[in-house]
């Protein structure tokens, strides 16, 4: 790179690092958390998607409020207290889970408090990062987090499965308040002082409402969002039966549970490192287009068989999640990076919270809907039912796409010229 491309810098080293170890713990516990559930305690596939529901309500429930906080206040400190509450849920969850006292109803308790501190970080997170990293090099930064959560992808569910079979789930769980420890100090260790708030209070409802009504204005905002919102829920879907399946019906150990999701993340790492390219290459709309005409390939879940052997499964089913995990990392830092030029810093909070409330939000339909598929249809055909269901998104992203990519809309440039680049209001 020439000398007239800015550096990433100190700061962001601290984020990248930060970022690197709290993603290892989250998918840790993304494998632990289930198999506890299944394992331990012999849940039902109902109970499973309620353990699955509660982790992503309070995007439905908080995301709003805490984009108006983001707004008022510098993101850094509350960044910080997400990672300190995961670790204390995580530790109080490890203790009682050790104890041999915990029961359904605490679990569920305790995963809702843990999706409080997911939404205090993940609005944060993505409002806070253009204040360490030049504009012009969001991408490459975004591109970087998004490898460092691949990785992490690829190591922690085999970590955690592995954990689970020769260690306890407990003991998984373990890991993330280690990691979640980590990455506060590195958090703390930030050196850049933030941009002060406005001076001006916002309140609440009004505040909430001009974030909405951003998203809403324009159409390249309001086509993304409907992106994720339509996909993530039947994804979320068939996670959870695919937990049940692979560990019952296709007589799967923990192990090779999280040998598939580790194989799968091998995709996301190759799209994550690829996606500015690719923006570059294709076109960033025309990029994400191409990422949703992949999702077909989660028609092959239901389709695998016992007599498949384990080797034989653990291959096609890791070529799945690889192939989607590539298109969803290439996608993901593009949107991303989408959202954090489009949207001035002072409406960052907001809008990233009303992206976060529907897309994440939506999930939770997708958990409860899952187990309640699964446990009226049966694992495999809910299953079935939920891979179908993921292709409907690209009703949404390829006909409002198509539309926007023959207007010759830019959808990757600054805020500031967003009405001359966003087509019309819809």
């Amino acid at each position: 790179m020439g000398s007239s491309v800015p550096r990433l810098g100190a700061d962001f080293g601290r984020v990248w690092f930060a970022t690197a170890v709290t993603a290892l713990g989250l998918q840790v516990t993304a494998v632990a958390l289930p198999l506890l559930a299944v394992l331990t305690l012999h849940v039902s596939p109902g109970q499973v998607g309620a353990i699955a529901t509660v982790q992503w309500l309070p995007f439905l429930l908080i995301a709003l409020p805490l984009g108006v906080l983001f707004d008022r206040m510098r993101r850094r400190p509350l960044l910080v207290a997400a990672e300190i509450g995961r670790a204390v849920v995580l530790l109080a969850l490890v203790v009682l889970a050790l104890l041999g006292t915990l029961g359904f109803e605490l679990l569920v308790a305790l995963a809702l408090l843990l999706g409080c501190c997911s939404v205090l970080y993940e609005v944060g997170y993505q409002s806070y990062l253009p204040s360490v990293v030049p504009q012009e090099r969001l991408d490459v930064a975004n591109s970087r987090l998004q490898s460092t959560e691949s990785v992490a992808l690829i190591a922690g569910p085999g970590i955690g499965g592995l954990l689970v079979q020769f260690v306890s789930a407990a003991g998984a769980l373990a890991v993330q308040v280690v990691t979640s420890a980590v990455s506060t100090v590195m958090l703390i260790r930030i050196r850049g002082v933030e941009t002060a708030p406005p001076a001006e209070r916002l309140r609440l409802l009004p505040a909430i409402a001009e974030g909405v009504r951003f998203l809403g204005r324009d159409s390249v905002l309001l086509w993304a969002v409907g992106f994720s919102a339509i996909f993530n829920p039947f994804e979320q879907w068939i996670k959870v039966l695919f937990t049940i399946d692979a560990v019952r019906r296709l007589e799967l150990a923990a192990g090779q549970f999280g040998l598939i999701l580790s194989i799968g993340a091998v995709g996301a790492l190759l799209g994550a490192a690829v996606a500015p390219a690719v923006s570059r290459r294709l076109g960033a709309l025309r990029a994400c287009l191409w990422c949703a005409a992949v999702d077909a390939v989660f028609l092959v879940l239901p389709l695998a068989q016992p007599e498949w052997g384990a080797i034989t499964l653990i291959a096609v089913l890791g070529g799945v999640f690889a192939a989607s995990g590539f298109t969803a990392a290439v996608s993901s830092v593009i949107l991303l990076t989408v959202r954090q030029i489009r949207v001035p810093d002072a409406l960052r909070g907001r809008v990233n919270a009303t992206t976060r409330a529907i897309s994440y939000g939506s999930i939770t339909v997708g958990a409860a809907a899952g187990g309640l598929a699964g446990q009226l249809l049966g694992v495999r055909l809910g299953l079935a039912v939920g891979c179908v269901g993921v292709l409907t998104s690209l009703v949404w992203t390829i006909g409002f796409g198509g539309v926007l990519l023959r207007r010759g809309v830019r959808i990757d440039v600054p805020y500031d010229n967003t009405r001359l680049a966003a087509g019309p209001r819809v």
